[in-house]
């Protein structure tokens, strides 16, 4: 039978490698155990399991025999080592209850100090200790944190009760209370123990101990600690384990101290001791800011120009104890560490270690410094950067010392930060924009018809609207900041006013984004832009040698390929060429072809947009020359293109000829109750064969022209959407390469291409065998295939799919990390009958799926030959891909 429990120092065995792995005893028991086993001075404890907890919370909050039994037998391990008896009268032993997942969740579960103090054991402390300020301050801490944490009770009345009494003697400090003082205010807390849960304080020290195990098991289900996994994307059924250690105090006098140290700095890398102190006190006294901490070191303190003296000066000796055992748990753990320690009486404890939390900044500085230090080496330092912090790097930031005025919070749909004027749609977006103007633009929601809009704007905000709505999903592409669904923003756009609150803005009015925290704030922040050289260059050429997969960008303007290509993408996986139909001076031509009634209304239409097709490709196959480009052709249903005002619809008649009466008939006809799964991708092209055959030329022209130009071809791959049948790419590749005859032989060139197909469709992926015959290459297109797959709409999912989350039907937004049991499935099927049919097959994954770090693991143990994601992701992807690479070799 398992253990339950696991006991650490004071000559504890290891021979159990359970007590030292984190998914069982969780980071803080595991590093404890170690932390001893290495000789470091550990208070003795024992770690429940978080297999426990697991049960507990199963079996309506229970526990076993066994596990009641274990711990009784744990604690007299304690006992033995200390010398000391819980629940003694005469010399007793306290206790801390903390929390310990097996990743670090900093504030989000529960802790109980000095527990086993009760009317008697404090009478016993204090003989012992010879201080009786020390033991009646300790058993007030005690009462007001079990009541809080464990009876559930307001801590505010405990705050409340002691500001009076510091009011009442005119004390300022907590420290100035004397040890009659406490025992007053003790009596205090017990009545109001009494009143509001209606029966006394428990006396009981194994009452106690079980209620503060119970309560840190429940904190995993806290409501802060699910939001922290939803976040963090840790899974709900790890559990928590929970760590029981003899107390030691750094309350006990001026001789006495405790404190939170960091072995490098943990916002910019710098080596150098990072951390705060505080004499006489105890931990939750710098964790809460209870008190003001004091600094670590000399030099921290000289910088900021403190006077109270660093640990440095006022503890020499525990302090260059401490800085031995930070150099030694650097060099046992090979990173930075986050610290917890107190120093009794003069003697130093150490009561945690853990990898510490840092920004990206910090994290590429370590890394790189690492490696040069001997630490660790280059595979390591890859495979430690967490891809998502690069965020952080690849977007304009906020400075951090500026003045915000918040106006609400939304969403932080996409990283970044902008400054603009609001305005409320995208044609002014556009034409402010075109004038110098950086603008905001704001929605209730965005659609398609927006994108010159969203492209002109530096920023994008949403009253309505997820994660993975449109806006969130084109704005991140666009490496644009979002926020998303930012409830409190009334939007009048007759009066081109909004309401904030109870504040009013005004068209013109200039507002500040955070796409990284969700806040929107009133007038122009100060923002810092981001530096990509040195650590950051270093890491990613370690991480390009090490990946295997290629990364491609989805783009389609030249701004987009230039920022791709600087980020290091290898060229185009998804280029939406419908995204270029919604520009002001094309949409006409655009209307006139999908509400031509024949063949030849929607020719003639079309030779309007041959050129500026032409011309869009031409832009980009300069931008990336050399390079893979794959073109989406038309994709979206017709709908999305067509008028929706009668300014627009009049308008439209003017330049067709049509009457108004007759335009708005035509565009009822084409009104689809589901356009999403309508009349659409290949479909059109079926149906209307002449809209790819432009497109089609366009692209070829374009290739030649840049090939001539420049001497450089890219390789076009024109990639047929929607496609659920062999016949239907049979069709069309066949368009598409008696097109490019054409034009190769008007051009007198010949260039490579190749012809394949968007996998978005769950009949695409099993019949993929099939579909291979005629597709070159196959890409996945993720988001259809997760809405087709799952039958959820990923712009109205955004509404319950928390709630799924919350609830652990799905372990992340599906739209935002691939389902591999499913989804991914269907990608594994396709990847395999494809290969088995055409061995070269080239296979990409090009949704949003493709920047996502999860996902790209799943693309890389396929064996996926490239991932495409929008511009700012393509660092992400490269880091994903490497990691992915290494841990599968």
């Amino acid at each position: 039978m398992m253990n339950t429990v696991y006991t650490f120092g004071g000559g504890a065995s290891h021979g159990d490698p359970r007590a030292t792995d984190k998914t069982i005893t969780g980071g803080k028991g595991a590093n404890l155990a170690e932390m001893a086993s290495i000789g470091l001075p550990v208070p003795p404890g024992f770690t429940i399991t978080t297999e426990e907890c697991v049960r507990y919370l199963r079996e309506g909050s229970d526990f076993s025999d066994k596990l009641r039994s274990d711990v009784a037998e744990a604690l007299t391990h304690i006992e033995k080592t200390v010398g000391k008896s819980f629940g003694s009268a005469s010399d007793p032993l306290l206790v801390s209850v903390r929390s310990g997942a097996r990743v670090s969740m900093p504030g989000m579960m529960d802790t109980v100090l000095n527990l086993g103090l009760n009317d008697e054991t404090v009478k016993g402390l204090a003989a012992t200790s010879g201080d009786d300020r020390f033991a009646w301050d300790s058993y007030r801490r005690f009462i007001q944190m079990y009541s809080d944490v464990v009876l559930g009770l307001d801590h505010g009345l405990f705050e409340e009760a002691l500001e009076i009494a510091k009011e009442d003697n005119g004390y300022f400090a907590d420290t100035e209370l004397t040890a009659q003082d406490w025992q007053s205010l003790v009596a205090e807390y017990k009545e109001i123990v009494a009143r509001e849960q209606g029966k006394p304080f428990p006396q009981d020290v194994t009452e106690q101990l079980w209620g503060a195990i119970a309560a840190v098991f429940d904190s995993w289900d806290s409501d802060r600690a699910k939001v922290y996994r939803r976040l963090n994307d840790i899974p709900g059924d790890w559990g928590t384990a929970v760590n029981v250690q003899a107390m030691v105090f750094g309350n006990m006098g001026d001789t006495s101290a405790t404190g939170v140290a960091f072995t490098r700095d943990p916002s910019t890398g710098d080596r150098q001791y990072y951390g705060e102190w505080l004499v006489n006190a105890q931990g939750e006294d710098v964790v809460a800011g209870i008190r003001t901490p004091q600094y670590l070191t000399k030099r921290r303190r000289e910088d900021a120009g403190a006077d109270k003296p660093s640990m440095e000066e006022a503890m020499p000796d525990a302090y260059n104890e401490l800085a031995r055992v930070f150099e030694l748990l650097e060099q046992h753990y090979k990173d930075m560490q986050d610290i917890e320690f107190t120093v009794q009486q003069g003697k130093l404890w150490m009561l945690q270690t853990r990898s510490g939390k840092r920004t990206a900044k910090a994290a590429l500085k370590m890394a790189v410094d690492m490696v040069a230090e001997g630490l660790i080496d280059e595979e390591t330092a890859v495979l430690r950067v967490d891809p998502m912090a690069l965020d952080q790097l690849l977007h304009p930031t906020l400075d951090p010392d500026a003045q915000r005025d918040v106006l609400a919070k939304g969403l932080p749909a996409s990283p970044g930060a902008a400054s603009g004027k609001i305005v409320l749609d995208a044609d002014t977006a556009e034409q402010w924009a075109q004038h110098g103007d950086k603008v905001i633009l704001v929605r209730v929601e965005t659609s398609p018809e927006d994108i010159h809009g969203m492209h002109a704007a530096q920023g994008v905000l949403t009253a309505r609207g997820g994660m993975t709505s449109h806006a969130a999903v084109v704005a991140r592409g666009m490496g644009r900041p979002c926020v998303s669904g930012a409830s409190s923003v009334s939007i009048d756009i007759k009066a081109r006013t909004l309401l904030v609150g109870n504040r009013e803005l005004k068209e013109g009015d200039t507002i500040t984004l955070d796409g990284a925290t969700g806040e929107v704030m009133y007038g122009e922040v100060p923002t810092i832009e981001p530096e990509l050289a040195g650590d950051f260059a270093t890491l990613m050429e370690w991480a390009d040698r090490h990946r295997r997969m290629n990364v491609r960008t989805n783009a389609e303007t030249p701004a987009d390929c230039r920022m791709a290509r600087q980020f290091g993408a290898e060229g185009i996986g998804l280029c939406r060429t419908e995204h270029m139909f919604f520009d002001a001076g094309r949409i006409s031509a655009v209307r006139e072809m999908i509400l031509a009634e024949n063949e030849a209304g929607r020719r003639k239409a079309l030779e309007k947009l041959l050129p500026e097709q032409r011309s869009d490709f031409v832009e980009i196959f300069t931008t990336m020359a050399g390079l893979p480009c794959t073109i989406r052709l038309l994709d979206p249903p017709l709908h999305e293109f067509l008028p929706h005002e009668d300014a627009e619809f009049a308008e439209l008649a003017e330049t067709t000829g049509f009457g108004v009466d007759h335009l708005k008939r035509r565009a009822n006809e084409l009104h689809e109750f589901n356009p999403m799964l309508g009349h659409r991708g290949c479909r059109l092209g079926i149906t209307y064969p002449e809209i790819y055959e432009m497109q089609a030329r366009a692209i070829f022209e374009a290739a030649c022209e840049v090939a001539e130009k420049s001497g450089e071809a890219v390789v076009p791959e024109v990639m047929i959407p929607l496609v659920g049948t062999k016949r239907e790419l049979e069709i069309l590749r066949k368009l598409v390469n008696d097109t490019a005859e054409k034009v190769f032989s008007e051009k007198g060139r010949k260039l490579d291409y190749l012809v394949g197909t968007m996998i978005e469709l769950p009949r695409a992926a099993l019949m993929a065998g099939e579909i291979a015959e005629e597709a070159l290459f196959f890409s996945f297109g993720t988001n259809d295939l997760t809405q087709t797959t799952l039958g959820v709409s990923r712009d109205d999912s955004a509404r319950f799919l928390a709630v799924y989350v919350e609830k652990g039907i799905f372990q992340r937004d599906p739209f935002v990390s691939l389902d591999i049991e499913g989804v991914g499935q269907l990608v594994s099927v396709a990847a395999e009958r494809g290969r088995a049919t055409r061995p070269d097959i080239k296979l990409g994954i090009c949704g949003e799926h493709g920047g996502d770090p999860a996902s790209i693991a799943f693309c890389e143990k396929v064996g996926l030959d490239y991932v495409s994601a929008s511009p700012y992701r393509v660092p992400i992807a490269r880091l994903a891909a490497a990691q992915a690479a290494l841990r599968a070799g």
